[in-house]
């Protein structure tokens, strides 16, 4: 039995609130059981240095967790004067995974910056930035496209993500903290809308695992993902 009372193939709760940001090109508020994550895009008519010239747009994404989004308060990174690693290469897994859906030469010479402010965290924080992240952004690209300021839709696919992992010697989908905290074997997938796999990074944590249960983590992914693609449809519908 989960600690939550979920089977093992259940996703917990996951609803999508849209424009919840009055200044934002593109924003929503995602919750993913008790992980809530603010979701903002912010549209820029030019692109980084390394990317000036060449005709192609640029989407990125900045991570954070505010302070008492843990049981106990976390110091604002601020304060220490620099980004710890842990929020340095989440943010890079949610740029490139929603690169990942993009078509940057429709998208043009301009950069899209998704942020990503987790408000409470239960496990996921990663995976409910990415796909809130989408949300976010293919609402500041329909606004492009309502403006005129682009023709063709630069997004190839939804972009989603979910965690799946062996809790209990059992394959879970989606784990919460209780079950993240002590799973042997904890892993995140992202995958586009259309089944494409975009990142998997899977670890032992005190445990080992066999490809067949690879196998199965993944096809809990893919199930899950398809569920989180359906309500991000609905979201932006």
């Amino acid at each position: 039995m989960r600690p939550s009372g979920r089977n093992l193939s259940e996703m917990r709760s996951v609803s999508i609130e849209t424009g919840v940001v009055k200044h934002a090109e593109g924003s929503c508020l995602i919750r993913m059981g008790d992980t809530h994550v603010l979701c903002t895009a912010s549209l820029e008519e030019r692109v980084p240095p390394f990317v000036k010239g060449s005709g192609l747009g640029w989407v990125t994404a900045e991570y954070g967790m505010l302070p008492r989004s843990t049981s106990t308060r976390m110091r604002r990174e601020a304060q220490a004067g620099k980004q710890g690693g842990r929020t340095v290469e989440i943010q890079r897994l949610i740029g490139r995974s929603l690169r990942a859906g993009v078509d940057r030469v429709a998208l043009g010479e301009r950069q899209i910056t998704v942020d990503c402010d987790v408000i409470q965290a239960d496990g996921g924080t990663r995976c409910a930035s990415i796909t809130g992240g989408w949300v976010a952004l293919r609402l500041a690209v329909t606004a492009l496209m309502k403006a005129g300021a682009i023709v063709t839709d630069p997004l190839v696919s939804e972009v989603a993500a979910v965690s799946c992992g062996i809790y209990a010697g059992q394959p879970v989908l989606d784990l919460d903290y209780p079950e993240d905290s002590e799973a042997g074997v904890d892993g995140n997938f992202v995958l586009r809308g259309d089944g494409r796999l975009i990142e998997v990074q899977m670890s032992a944590e005190g445990a080992t695992f066999s490809r067949p249960e690879m196998a199965q983590l993944l096809d809990l992914a893919e199930a899950g993902v398809a569920e989180l693609v359906a309500a991000q449809r609905a979201a932006v519908a």
